[in-house]
């Protein structure tokens, strides 16, 4: 079950706001003369009558009380900065399960809420970025993943090599380790190896993870379309990204590159690391640092 909590936001907003509103123009007019036609008609006030007749009703009361509340959060997330959890490992090494990042929402341009149409333009991503988006199969749910092509852009991926416009994007070993993703005891651990290379993906340096016994898909070049992206994860035999759109491989989820209002912003901090919010395991500040 997927809940819009864009939607249940703005709804919240507008009903608080339509109390406060009501109170406003309405309510408290009448509770002020009832309160004057009250005091006019004796000599000496009874507080608790006086209590009573400004008293709001408590719908009200609580709908003023939330509406400022509500609408802070609904300005900050929509078009600030709003907070996401990592769910998968298809950007390890740079970002790992539980970690919580922060979005910049207004990084490619103001958008409305819920409808997500671009109302003030500011900058296009860039590739390199680490961008959260809608999934192209299904827009109610949020992906991350790194921005590798541009609109125009011609997408080659063959052995475990990236190519950008006929250019092989640079890359250079940074570590040789047992494949970590395996259970203690695997029978495959011992020759699971990764490998840990760091890549010039435009004018970003960053870190991704190619496991030497995993599978490829098969070689395959892609022209990105006008108002789209394509997206790979860093833990690149472990993501479901751009690589298996229109696939035959992957009959049943067809990706798709990014259109543009499926963007929700440009990832550029993890604030916490949490992978299993339970009491007895409590979250953990070790890797707070923004994201390159």
């Amino acid at each position: 079950m997927h809940i819009n909590f864009p939607l249940l936001l703005v709804l919240a907003v507008a009903i608080t706001g339509f109390l406060a509103l009501i109170d406003l123009v309405w309510l408290a007019p009448k509770r002020r003369k009832a309160r004057a036609t009250y005091e006019s008609q004796v000599a000496v006030t009874d507080p608790e009558v006086v209590g009573r007749i400004g008293k709001e009703p408590m719908l009200v009361e609580y709908g003023k009380s939330f509406f400022p509340v509500l609408l802070v959060v609904l300005v900050l997330r929509s078009f600030l900065v709003e907070p996401f959890q990592i769910p998968s490992g298809s950007m390890k090494p740079t970002l790992e399960v539980g970690d919580f990042i922060l979005v910049n929402k207004f990084a490619y341009g103001i958008r409305l809420p819920v409808l997500d149409s671009k109302i003030i333009p500011i900058n296009d991503p860039e590739r390199g970025d680490v961008m959260v988006f809608r999934y192209p199969n299904d827009p109610r749910i949020n992906y991350i993943k790194r921005v590798v092509g541009l609109p125009g852009d011609r997408v080659r991926y063959a052995d475990k090599a990236l190519f950008v416009n006929g250019v092989k994007i640079s890359t250079s070993l940074v570590e040789v380790k047992l494949d970590d993703e395996l259970p203690a005891g695997h029978p495959m651990q011992h020759m699971a190896e990764v490998r840990v290379m760091q890549e010039q993906l435009g004018e970003t340096e960053h870190l991704i993870r190619v496991e030497r016994l995993a599978g490829t898909p098969a070689p395959n070049e892609w022209l990105v379309p006008a108002g789209h992206y394509f997206m790979m994860g860093d833990n690149r035999d472990n993501s479901n990204d751009s690589r298996y759109w229109n696939s035959p491989d992957m009959p049943r989820e067809l990706w798709g590159m990014v259109p543009d209002n499926y963007i929700v912003g440009k990832a550029f901090a993890v604030w916490m690391h949490w992978p299993e919010p339970k009491l007895r395991n409590l979250p953990s500040f070790s890797r707070v640092a923004l994201i390159h």
